[in-house]
């Protein structure tokens, strides 16, 4: 089925990645998840797949969850272990889910690792894979990044030297520069569009229970450019069929 493609298996990417919390435009990605998954996660077993350095399975641990974190990356678990020494963070192959054993999860947290899988056969065997591995009321919580992402100038990014990004359909490769980081190498990511998401999960046995589509707005401090008409981020909250 071929290999996941991991941007950040680069060692000098994995360094920057890694220093990044949840500033500008990705704390909009964070700012709803306490109050979404308070609505729909009942349980506190939580795991996060692509869990990169660890910051969105310290996320959950602050929220209550006792998390686990799974990556593809040596160099991302090697961070993420560093940095929260006390965590469970395990190096896995692609779609292999056997060092979790038979552990069952009230909520599996996906960041952003699905901008990087390329064709809907790999979307389609993950979240199937991730279903499974979900209890009698679990959830998927798949965050991952709008297509409007790609086409405009945001406060943690760049799209304005890749304009090729606005003809782009899913499963073409687009660019993006990210702006909180010292590496300036623009990040490959496939571009994956609403309707696209939804044949995926159809496919991998999965419903829709809720969308969201975090915006901007002045009372949150920062200082936005395209954050409050457009919205960056989409968070699809899933359970099984």
């Amino acid at each position: 089925m071929g290999e996941l493609f991991n941007t950040y298996e680069d060692r000098e990417r994995a360094e920057a990645y890694a220093s990044l919390e949840f500033p500008g435009t990705y704390w909009l990605a964070f700012r709803d998840l306490p109050a979404l998954l308070a609505m729909h996660v009942t349980g506190t077993r939580a795991l996060d797949f692509g869990c990169g350095s660890g910051r969105s399975t310290r996320f959950l641990k602050g929220l209550g969850f006792e998390a686990a974190g799974i990556d593809i990356s040596a160099e991302m678990i090697a961070r993420a272990r560093a940095r929260d020494p006390e965590g469970e963070y395990l190096l896995v192959g692609d779609g292999d889910f056997s060092a979790l054993g038979k552990r069952r999860f009230d909520l599996v947290m996906c960041a952003f690792p699905f901008d990087n899988v390329p064709t809907m056969e790999r979307k389609v065997g993950l979240l199937r894979g991730l279903g499974g591995l979900l209890g009698p009321h679990g959830r998927v919580v798949n965050l991952v990044s709008s297509p409007d992402i790609y086409m405009h100038e945001w406060a943690s990014f760049s799209t304005k030297d890749y304009p090729e990004n606005h003809a782009a359909k899913s499963g073409d490769i687009v660019r993006i520069v990210m702006l909180d980081v010292p590496d300036r190498r623009p990040v490959e990511d496939v571009l994956w569009t609403e309707e696209s998401y939804r044949e995926t999960y159809a496919r991998a046995g999965l419903r829709v229970v809720e969308v969201v589509r975090p915006l901007g707005e002045a009372g949150d401090g920062r200082a936005w450019v395209s954050e409050v008409g457009v919205a960056p981020w989409v968070v699809w909250v899933l359970g099984r069929e």
